[in-house]
């Protein structure tokens, strides 16, 4: 098999805290070369992917591919996504405002996917206000509390399929509102009789498929895999207790992969912020409240709290390198900062370590452990400031920046991976 054929797909996997780009870089892709369809593989209705059109429409995604604004290009939410459809509808609506009418008949949702209800939403509330000052920064959509539900009672969460049998559905939102209720006491949440209209439109609405789709779509042509948060908020190795519930590596999109029988056919793209950013407490070893900046996309909420701004925490990204298992490019994105004026720095160390070296996944005390000294330490900035950003940072991380941003929009990329993937080739 040529090269050609082998690297078919693209995976994009954010390699911070989230938040560097994901949205942007789906977008330009799926703007350069015909791709089918961009598959979701983790998260659900938090992820917050900002795609901006050279005629200045914009959208955040959430649940449908960043690849929307394309006509004919499809979404595909697969098992490993907590589907919500309420906010699905709202965000369809948004989409339809801004010249999108049909992207609910591109969408199609793997059955087996677990639903996110008003009532996980409640209880994730709850928990987190029960938190007071020791907050996790959830986003307080309910998506870890359905996937902490459907390891609990697998044969009873909620699931996509169950909205196409109102019975069966019925059952399992009463059985899950009365085990909330009786743990957490009375939540804010409507009646499931009120709920049950929405689940059974939705059903009627959307193509819900069997697993075996997925295998079948991937086989017919280019697909773009996208993913939610970022490698260093993983469940297993991100520092806990300010994670998520979801796998954010590439574990999940290379598993879907090889179901199809195309092991090793994706691209592996990591995508990186000249500056490193995270969205509520947790460490940010690089912090510097003097940088006058601010992301007018993600501003500050109740649940998640602050946008904060660092440094390029070049000792963070390489532990997300280790952890993911490598890519094969980077993507740097927010480059306009660099001509700002602004003294961006490059952290290759902290004060007591010189790098961070993953552990077994599931060891969440020793993840605990390291948060806690992620906490106390302070980088180090023995360089002056990069004058050539994108050399610096292949040089600080051993991997070629192989797409580079100056701005939201496609025309604002460029790099190696333009040329390649504009002419259909593979990009290595």
């Amino acid at each position: 098999m040529n090269l050609d054929a082998v690297r078919q797909h693209v995976i994009v996997v954010d390699l911070g805290y989230g938040d560097a780009g994901k949205g942007t870089v789906v977008d330009w892709l799926c703007a350069t070369r015909p791709v089918r369809t961009v598959v979701r593989f983790n998260g659900g209705a938090q992820a917050a992917h900002n795609v901006v059109l050279r005629d200045g429409r914009h959208h955040t995604f959430a649940q449908f591919g960043a690849s929307t604004f394309h006509p004919g290009v499809r979404t595909h939410l697969s098992r490993h996504v907590v589907v919500d459809p309420l906010a699905l509808a709202v965000e369809a609506d948004h989409l339809a405002a801004v010249g999108v009418p049909d992207a609910l008949d591109r969408l199609t949702v793997d059955g087996e996917a677990l639903l996110a209800t008003p009532y996980h939403r409640a209880a994730n509330r709850a928990r987190e206000l029960a938190r007071g000052a020791d907050r996790h920064g959830s986003c307080g959509l309910g998506v870890g509390e359905a996937v902490a539900y459907g390891l609990a009672h697998p044969d009873q969460a909620p699931r996509v399929a169950d909205c196409r049998s109102p019975e069966v559905l019925r059952r399992r939102l009463t059985a899950l509102r009365d085990r909330l209720s009786a743990e957490l006491g009375p939540l804010d949440a409507p009646p499931v009789a009120d709920c049950l209209p929405a689940y059974r439109a939705f059903a009627e609405r959307v193509e819900i498929v069997e697993r075996s789709w997925l295998a079948r779509e991937l086989r017919a042509g280019t697909c773009v895999f996208e993913g939610a948060q970022g490698v260093l908020l993983d469940e297993w190795h991100g520092f806990h207790p300010y994670t998520t519930w979801s796998t954010t590596t590439f574990a999940n999109a290379e598993g879907l992969l090889a179901e199809a029988g195309l092991a090793g056919s994706a691209t592996r793209l990591g995508v990186l912020r000249t500056v490193t950013t995270r969205h509520g407490p947790g460490p940010l070893v690089t912090e510097d409240p003097t940088l006058p900046l601010a992301d007018p996309h993600n501003p500050t909420n109740p649940w998640q709290g602050r946008f904060r701004f660092g440094h390029f925490d070049a000792v963070a990204h390489a532990y997300a390198l280790a952890v993911a298992g490598g890519v094969d490019g980077l993507a740097l994105t927010h480059l306009d900062l660099v001509g700002q004026g602004l003294d961006l720095r490059i952290c290759h160390r902290y004060t007591d370590l010189d790098r961070l070296v993953p552990g077994p996944p599931g060891d969440l005390d020793r993840q605990a452990r390291l948060t806690e000294r992620l906490l106390q330490t302070r980088p180090v900035y023995d360089e002056p400031p990069p004058v050539d950003w994108p050399t610096a940072v292949e040089q600080a991380l051993a991997t070629p920046v192989v797409l580079t941003s100056h701005g939201p929009t496609t025309a604002d990329k460029e790099g190696h991976l333009v040329n390649a993937w504009c002419r259909g080739r593979a990009p290595f």
